[in-house]
């Protein structure tokens, strides 16, 4: 008969070895009855609680999920180099826990096998595995139907003509207004579930097609709303300054005024707004109007972001820095002093190839001076109903490379990291590194130049959002 203490030891020691009890203990023949305490198949009662709490500590520490058979594209900056610009890891692995990710490196790195690290092993099949796409600009909560402006353009009608007859933004204010939240709520989920599909896990959303209380309210209502009911985190952005209503024609300062007064404090109270952009332009606002809606946004203490320098130069990319903007968006029409300020304060160039490509500008952005002076660039669709009918984020990095030259590297990081810092989202979102939420994407790609690559785009075959497979 094996010593009580020796019995102890020797089943700590399988337990610790193996991770689950393995064997029984019996007596003389291997038949003896248990212990009147041994209910354990011979084990004392203390010392199987003993192991079954050492277990439940083992499993509560293991990972939910172990991708494996991976290459990563990490985005991270941290492993990139002038030869990488991916922050690749070929052969690599992922580990995650509670939605968010607790390991990544090369598969042969990891500090166990998978089964002991892991509750739940997927495989990748030699994908490349990303991070989940993030679309920092976009209209998509909008009612109404302006494809017939697409035929007006092509018949020789400015956009420029089309919005001082009253179409354009104010069309779909109209029709938007007309719309009651759950059918905008309805029709808005249908756009950002084929983003979904296009591999889109984070998206920055604006108001601006309702231009009163009521309007503007309903709008990012529904904006929050679809963060909540989507696997999609939301970024929300006041863009009351995007047009003026009919009800304001020719007092657009008296406008401006009521959304600082009124409008943008009450939605500031109501917790619907995560940003403040302005469309500062020749046919909308001027530097001055747009200064003094940035001031209160400040006040607020509200992070901005501009429409800017895409028709017509105008000092808007400058005025955005000097209130250290999230992103200045569009910038055909930026010139260098801009590009200097906006890399001095951090402010992203948010380039949207789409509506470039829609409306046939031929003014392109000054990407050599974005490059020279190391502002960040960044991508997204601006998907909105006039001039950028657009909602894969893959299309848009062909277009951008197509376009305005940008390499793939810059393209893949314009709409992962340097598109999260466009929204405020960067510690979160935009990179494959340890803490950072397990949006992810897997591809079935050569590379990650591949992403570049289809004019059209291209889906991922699987879509991670906070660790739980969507596909």
């Amino acid at each position: 008969m094996t010593p009580p203490l020796r019995k102890k030891r020797l089943f700590c020691k399988q337990f610790c070895h193996h991770g689950i009890p393995n064997f029984a203990v019996g007596g003389t023949g291997g038949k003896s009855a248990p212990a009147p305490h041994d209910d354990h198949n011979g084990i004392d009662y203390d010392v199987y609680t003993y192991i079954k709490d050492i277990k439940t500590i083992r499993e509560s520490n293991m990972w939910d999920t172990l991708w494996l058979d991976v290459h990563l594209a990490t985005s991270d900056d941290r492993i990139m180099s002038p030869q990488d610009g991916y922050g690749c890891i070929r052969n690599g692995a992922i580990g995650i826990r509670n939605g968010t990710i607790c390991w990544v490196g090369p598969q042969a790195d990891l500090p166990d096998a998978p089964q002991a690290l892991a509750t739940r092993i997927e495989h990748g099949h030699g994908g490349w595995l990303t991070p989940g796409l993030v679309d920092a600009h976009t209209h998509v909560v909008f009612a109404g139907d302006r494809s017939h402006e697409f035929a007006e353009r092509l018949h020789g009608v400015s956009y420029a003509e089309i919005a001082r007859k009253g179409g354009g933004i104010l069309s779909t204010v109209r029709a938007t207004r007309e719309a009651n939240e759950s059918t905008l709520l309805e029709i808005s989920a249908r756009r950002i579930k084929k983003m979904i599909q296009a591999g889109t896990t984070s998206i920055e959303i604006k108001s601006g097609y309702g231009l009163t209380l009521e309007d503007e309210l309903k709008q990012l209502r529904v904006a929050r709303q679809l963060g909540r009911i989507l696997p999609i985190r939301v970024h929300t952005t006041f863009l009351g300054a995007h047009a003026v209503p009919p009800e304001y024609a020719g007092r657009a300062d008296d406008y401006i005024t009521f959304l600082i007064d009124t409008l943008l404090p009450y939605l500031h109270a109501e917790k619907l707004v995560d940003s403040v952009d302005a469309f500062c332009e020749s046919i909308a606002f001027t530097p001055q109007q747009t200064n003094r809606l940035f001031a209160k946004a400040q006040e607020l203490g509200l992070p901005v972001r501009i429409h800017a320098e895409q028709l017509t130069p105008g000092g808007g990319a400058v005025l955005a820095a000097r209130y250290n903007a999230l992103s200045a968006d569009h910038l055909e029409y930026a010139d260098e002093y801009a590009a200097m300020n906006m890399a001095r304060q951090g402010t992203v160039a948010m380039l949207l190839p789409g509506a470039f490509y829609f409306i046939r500008e031929t003014q392109q952005p000054p990407v050599e001076l974005f490059r020279q002076h190391g502002v960040k660039i960044g991508l997204a669709t601006d998907c909105n109903p006039g001039t950028s009918p657009v909602l894969g984020l893959t299309g848009t990095m062909n277009m951008a490379c197509t376009l305005f030259r940008l390499t793939p590297e810059e393209a893949f990081r314009a709409v992962t990291c340097v598109a999260a810092q466009a929204i405020g989202m960067e510690r979160d979102v935009g990179m494959l590194r340890k803490g950072m939420k397990a949006d992810m994407t897997l591809w079935d790609i050569t590379g990650p130049y591949e992403l570049s690559y289809w004019i059209g785009g291209i889906q991922p075959i699987r879509r991670i959002f906070a660790g739980t497979d969507q596909t």
